[in-house]
């Protein structure tokens, strides 16, 4: 069911915060840095796919960015939504299931036998496609998806994601140049803000995680082993 009503986009942003630090979803670890997927350090870590096992936060957190997409892009502005395998599957189902629209999903890569697909579901050419998503870092990982969606013929010019990382400023250009807008719930800085109204850690990593996201790269060069 659509909501029908919703707070302003800075309300969604400090709630949506709240409640990743509320499940803990958010880790900050300033003396033993995390190591992401790139192989870089980072004093920050966030696991959304935790989400889909508390069903309030869930329930409102897809709530939100249902209505933040159709605010942003239309009310009628798809006919599929496509969840970004495999973190946004789950996602792309729920917000499918509240704009009453079909979904599907888009492999990673071909699955190397049948019909050796990437788009698994029914997507029709010319149909206007939203690709959902868990979070965004740099934007990187958003283009393969779109161009196998582009591929069948179907048009994808929108991204959503619950969580988007807000400090690499290339981000939003490198999707903007391939046609995408993206549409999100809340930042590292959304959470950083409502990490330091409530207390959840310390003064010493709070500054770390700031340094962090003020300035990213020199904050990993600095930080890497060996």
């Amino acid at each position: 069911m659509i909501p029908s009503s919703f707070p302003d986009q800075a309300e969604i942003a400090r709630l949506t915060a709240r409640m990743l630090l509320e499940i803990k979803a958010v880790h900050f670890n300033a003396d033993e840095p995390f190591t992401l997927a790139s192989g870089l350090p980072s004093p920050t870590y966030i696991d959304c796919r935790k989400l889909i096992s508390y069903p309030r936060i869930r329930s409102t957190l897809m709530d939100f960015l249902t209505v933040t997409v159709m605010r942003n892009a239309g009310f009628e502005a798809f006919d599929n939504i496509a969840g970004g395998e495999t973190a946004g599957i789950p996602f792309a189902a729920l917000v499918a299931e509240r704009m009453a629209l079909p979904m599907t999903y888009v492999r990673k890569k071909p699955k190397g036998y049948g019909r050796n697909a990437r788009i698994e579901g029914m997507m029709s050419e010319g149909e206007r496609v939203l690709l959902v998503e868990d979070l965004t870092t740099d934007g990187g990982s958003k283009l393969s998806f779109v161009d196998a969606i582009r591929e069948t013929g179907a048009t994808c010019g929108h991204t959503a994601v619950i969580f988007y990382y807000g400090i690499f400023p290339d981000t939003k250009k490198t999707l903007g140049d391939h046609g995408i807008q993206l549409h999100h719930l809340c930042t590292w800085w959304d959470v950083l803000a409502e990490a330091k109204d409530s207390g959840a850690f310390d003064a010493h990593t709070l500054k770390e995680v700031e340094a962090f996201l003020m300035a990213p790269r020199p904050w990993q060069d600095a930080h890497k082993k060996g």
